[in-house]
């Protein structure tokens, strides 16, 4: 999956929702890459997208880009 400004959501990723800005990215199904307290055996029955962890709004998995979802910085996998 891709932000809207055509960058590549990656694994670790820091990013805004709103005002949630504390937003991990956990899993990206679509490039086979989990971090460990998310392991692929539970995830990749989603198929496509990613799963972004947020302190506010919990687990969300997209599937495709929010507009509202912002990239603030590249980060180490969680």
């Amino acid at each position: 999956m891709k932000y809207l400004d055509g960058q590549e959501v990656k694994l670790g990723d820091k990013v805004k929702l709103v005002q949630d800005a504390g937003g991990v990215v956990v899993c990206s199904i679509d490039t086979g890459e989990y971090c460990d307290a998310y392991p692929k055996t539970e995830w990749e029955y989603l198929k496509t997208g990613v799963v972004i962890n947020f302190p506010l709004h919990g687990l969300i998995h997209y599937e495709n880009p929010e507009p509202d979802l912002q990239l603030i910085s590249r980060g180490p996998i969680p």
